[in-house]
């Protein structure tokens, strides 16, 4: 029946506890929306479609999702989850089986969907999980043959009721003519006065047909978050969850709770990733590259042997062999850096490309240039790439030595082996093998002195 299988999730919600403009499902979960995360999961489940139903927000919700295939239905009111599960029904077939999930349980494993997708020739099932202190979820009944007989919500439970420990998670499984079947006959007599999706199962126990249950292995992984003290748990989980693969794969981490993975990580054995690290995007990490404490990277492809020493900052970089980076070293877009190179401490670098060997050790700033091999960048250089309205070129043929303090005004090119002297501002094309040099004549003037802060009222030597 997998052919048949409708997804509809749940992404109305206002999120008012997380006091944003924001709505909820798009709160930041790794570094992407919550929704997003759920999205992932629900493909892999192979469905014929995936609805998803949104209410206040719903432009930025749609436009958070522009590039996923969804049905979108809109729910004006909210006026509870069968409600909103009532506004995307008449979508859907019925020989479809409706599997309905929560937009903010970005966790889920995927291997609890596919359980609770082999139930599929049930009339009716539903994820459970067991909590120790269950205040606010709605509590699980079961008749004398252990069945699930009704969900009571939190709010109507009676006392006897409030220590049940077995919950609803919100994610349920029916057939969509049962479904459709049940949706008409709700009703909003509650404390709330609205229609609640879990009152079907009482419905369904009514009518004698059959629910099943799948308890959750972990409730951690289906917590929501409705407020910012449980998005940061929901946080605090998806790193312990990410941590955990990196590892399996050969990466050792210095401190697993201290790193934060925001995206998608490739990492070859021997890795080894320090304190406080940020990995944002996705990245390639080769064998045994070494994070160091602070580092932040991004959208990187960094080759084996690599190290990024302390509190270094990469977006959009690319090694193609062992290179040095840092510390406290900025490497931006459009970066490409070869085998031996070398970018010290306080370097920027910003999209150019470094030849094998080549070296910039400290307080530089390269930008759209070419380097070549086995190049010196003293300290105190810049490549002057910007005139105010547009970007030039520079060009550092191989072997070139560069004093410090020198300043590269773009678009210029400077040949293989030239030398240029400290402190030289190069406007023209620097011959190869020649010494460049452009300095004024120094000057010791005699009898200068320095000056003297003059004294006022207020300090000593002032006028009382």
């Amino acid at each position: 029946m997998s052919q048949n299988l409708h997804i509809v999730i749940l992404a109305a919600g206002e999120g008012t506890r997380m006091k944003s403009h924001v709505p909820k499902v798009l709160h930041r979960i790794g570094g992407r929306p919550m929704i997003t995360h759920l999205l992932d999961t629900a493909a892999q489940l192979e469905p014929a479609a995936v609805h998803v139903v949104v209410g206040s927000g719903a432009d930025q919700v749609k436009a958070a999702c522009a590039d996923r295939q969804v049905n979108w239905v809109l729910q004006a009111e909210r006026k509870g989850t069968g409600h909103a599960v009532m506004q995307v029904i008449p979508d859907i077939p019925d020989d479809a089986v409706v599997m309905v999930l929560l937009g903010d349980h970005p966790l889920i494993p995927l291997a609890v969907l596919q359980e609770m997708k082999s139930h599929s020739d049930a009339p009716l099932a539903i994820l459970t999980m067991e909590l120790e202190k269950p205040r606010g979820y709605g509590r699980v009944e079961r008749d004398r043959t252990g069945r699930v007989s009704s969900i009571v919500e939190d709010k109507d439970a009676t006392p006897a009721q409030w220590k049940i420990r077995e919950v609803n998670t919100g994610i349920i499984m029916a057939q969509a003519v049962e479904l459709r079947h049940w949706l008409d006959r709700l009703g909003c007599n509650n404390q709330n006065q609205e229609y609640y999706l879990t009152d079907i199962f009482a419905m369904a126990h009514s009518d004698s047909k059959e629910i099943r249950s799948v308890l959750a292995p972990d409730s951690r992984d289906l917590q929501g978050a409705n407020d910012r003290l449980q998005l940061a748990e929901l946080e605090r989980r998806y790193r312990h969850h990410s941590a955990k693969r990196l590892m399996k794969d050969g990466v050792q981490l210095i401190d697993p709770s201290r790193v934060d993975i925001r995206g998608d990580v490739e990492a070859e054995s021997d890795v080894v990733i320090d304190i406080n690290v940020v990995l944002e995007g996705s990245n390639r990490l080769g064998e045994s590259v070494v994070l160091g404490p602070g580092v932040v990277i991004k959208d990187c492809d960094l080759a084996a042997g690599t190290r990024v020493h302390a509190y270094s900052v990469l977006e959009g970089v690319r090694t193609t062999g062992a290179c040095d980076i840092g510390p406290f070293a900025r490497v931006r877009p459009g970066t490409r850096l070869s085998e031996g190179t070398k970018v010290g401490n306080f370097v920027e670098v910003k999209n150019s490309s470094l030849g094998q060997g080549s070296k910039a050790s400290h307080l530089s700033y390269v930008g759209d240039s070419e380097v070549g091999e086995r190049v010196n960048i003293g300290a105190g250089t810049i490549t002057c790439n910007y005139d105010g309205v547009n970007k030039h070129k520079t060009e550092i043929g191989d072997d070139v030595f560069i004093g410090s303090g020198t300043e590269l005004v773009a678009p210029v090119k400077v040949g293989a082996g030239a030398t240029i002297g400290a402190g030289t501002t190069v406007s023209k094309n620097a011959p190869a093998g020649e010494l460049t040099v452009s300095r004024s004549r120094q000057v010791s003037v005699k009898g200068w002195k320095r000056p003297v802060k003059k004294a006022t009222r207020d300090e000593p030597g002032g006028e009382g």
